[in-house]
Formats: structure tokens, C-alpha cells, sequence
């Protein structure tokens, strides 16, 4: 796989999401989690998609239960969730496994092409999120502590580089 756009995955509601349909947009990827110290982080990522999107953001987000048993529920209850407490409209995924032989091959990608700290392939905690280029290709990698306003900059960077 070359870039973002070679990947697929299943949307929150089971249906097909082609990630080439985003072509030439900017994404920013996060594996987000229900019950995390970061869920709070939700509103912001909402602030990000509604700010940016007409500029050609979309915001993705990945729930796993990987890290501390934070996001126990179903695909329709985590969805519910996020609406009801954050007013998530950005794009939300299927529950996927971030880490591990089981991990999602998107996600096994993001982790190769930008590593973590000295050079760990592994997502440590929920929350991690990927900035993806109009071109496909990861610009960078964020910790959880890392917040959606701190990217800001950065995502405007991107939103006005070509692709």
C-alpha cells in the first residue's frame, strides 16, 4: 500500500468506506476510545471537521477497546455515544484493533510510515491521531496529550499545501 487512499475499512453503521473516496483531502486519523481520560478530546475533534471541512479536512475516528478495556460497547452504542455526549458528526469507523496481529492494516500502515517515540511502531494510548496530506501520506504523528486545538497550525499547513 502506497498511501491512505489504498485502504478500506467498515463505517460505525457496517457499510463499506473506501478511503479513496477522500482523495485529495487532508485526514486526520484518531483511535479514539468511550471512557478514556481523553474522550473529552471528542469536542474538539468536532470543532477541527466543522471548522476545516469546507477547506477539505475530514476528521476519522477509530474506536478500540485495546487500551484499558475503554470502549467496551457495540459499534451502535459507541456511536450513540459520541453523538449524544459530543455531538460527533465527523466520520466514525468501526471498532478496529489499533496494535498486534490482528491490527487493522490501515492502522499497521500509519504506524510504519510514522513511528513513536524512538522509533515505536506500537500506538501506546487511545487517542493517538495521524495528519494525512492532500497526497495521501502521513505528515505526522500526535500523542493523546497532543489536543486537537495544538494541530491546528499544522492542519492549516496541510489544507494549503497541493497536493
Amino acid at each position: 500500500m502506497s498511501s491512505i487512499y489504498d485502504f478500506e475499512a467498515l463505517s460505525i453503521d457496517g457499510k463499506p468506506a473506501h478511503l479513496g473516496t477522500q482523495r485529495g483531502k487532508v485526514m486526520l486519523i484518531v483511535n479514539t476510545a468511550s471512557e478514556c481520560g481523553f474522550t473529552p478530546q471528542f469536542a474538539g475533534l468536532e470543532d477541527l471537521w466543522k471548522a476545516y471541512a469546507d477547506q477539505g479536512l475530514v476528521v476519522v475516528g477509530f474506536p478500540s477497546n485495546q487500551f484499558g478495556g475503554q470502549d467496551p460497547g457495540a459499534n451502535d452504542q459507541i456511536a450513540s455515544f459520541c453523538q449524544l455526549n459530543y455531538g460527533v458528526s465527523f466520520p466514525m469507523m468501526a471498532k478496529v484493533e489499533v496494535n498486534g496481529a490482528n491490527a487493522h492494516p490501515l492502522w499497521m500502515w500509519l504506524t510504519a510510515e510514522a513511528p513513536g517515540l524512538l522509533g515505536s511502531k506500537s500506538v501506546k494510548w487511545n487517542f493517538t491521531k495521524f495528519l494525512v496530506g492532500r497526497d495521501g501520506q502521513v505528515i505526522k504523528r500526535y500523542a493523546p496529550t497532543d489536543t486537537p486545538q495544538s494541530m491546528k497550525k499544522d492542519i492549516e499547513a496541510a489544507l494549503a499545501a497541493k497536493a
